[in-house]
């Protein structure tokens, strides 16, 4: 299922796009960016020279309504030579559709599950689940919205026991507390979020090193999409196994 076959956590590098350039945000604030790459494609075959089988690409300006980054997003998917898939902004079948089709692996889609979960169901049966991912971003154990800038009322076990039921087959999950902040994993939450949801399910942000990526093996957490702490080198890539 996905890209996890040997039962080892996959650590995913991320590269947020972010007026055409490659960023890291504070906490999820789109004012609160450190650039690494001008290129966001000199970002993603840096990690795939170093070994990444897949890259996460999220484009930020999509996700809060700044902009999109599709043009760029395309290029990256034709020449990286690895599976890349993209989240931010996804709010309807027909974005999906052009991503899909214009090369990206799987879509992650984040607001849209909670506002139209039914876009989670069409896009499953059009392209199947193994090119659908929900990303779950939380906030106190309320999943948040909007570019992580809105908490709902909509608990953690409630959302994945909806998507369950839809067929989906890869969460993303995310604690905006921590993302970017190089704070580490919260190891309750981390083990709340692996009983709510048993399929392949990927932690998106708050990893900070090795122990970090330690933990996610522990809980039999089947993969980490970093940023932050392997730009900076809290933690080494490739990974030690």
């Amino acid at each position: 299922m996905g890209f996890y076959t040997d039962g080892v956590s996959l650590v995913i590098p991320c590269v947020d796009i972010q007026s055409g350039r490659a960023v890291r945000l504070y906490e999820g604030d789109p004012d609160q960016e450190t650039v690494y790459f001008n290129s966001p494609l000199e970002a993603a075959q840096h990690w795939v020279k170093l070994g990444a089988p897949l890259v996460h690409l999220v484009d930020l300006d999509a996700a809060t309504g700044r902009g999109e980054n599709k043009a760029i997003i395309f290029e990256i998917t034709r020449t990286l030579g690895v599976p890349v898939e993209v989240g931010g902004g996804i709010r309807n079948f027909e974005t999906a559709q052009a991503l899909l089709e214009g090369g990206v692996k799987r879509v992650v889609i984040g607001t849209a599950a909670i506002k139209n979960p039914e876009l989670v169901s069409q896009l499953i049966a059009a392209f199947g689940a193994e090119r659908v991912v929900v990303s779950l971003d939380a906030k106190g154990g309320f999943v948040a919205v909007a570019g992580w800038g809105t908490s709902s009322d909509v608990s953690i076990e409630t959302l994945c026991q909806d998507m369950g039921r839809r067929g989906l087959q890869t969460l993303i999950f995310t604690d905006v507390s921590r993302d970017g902040t190089l704070k580490g994993l919260d190891r309750e939450l981390m083990v709340r979020v692996r009983q709510a949801w048993t399929e392949e399910l990927i932690v998106g942000g708050g990893v900070r090193d090795v122990h970090d990526v330690a933990l996610l093996r522990e809980l039999g957490i089947e993969g980490a999409i970093v940023g932050r702490s392997i730009y900076e080198g809290t933690l080494p890539f490739p990974v030690p196994v």
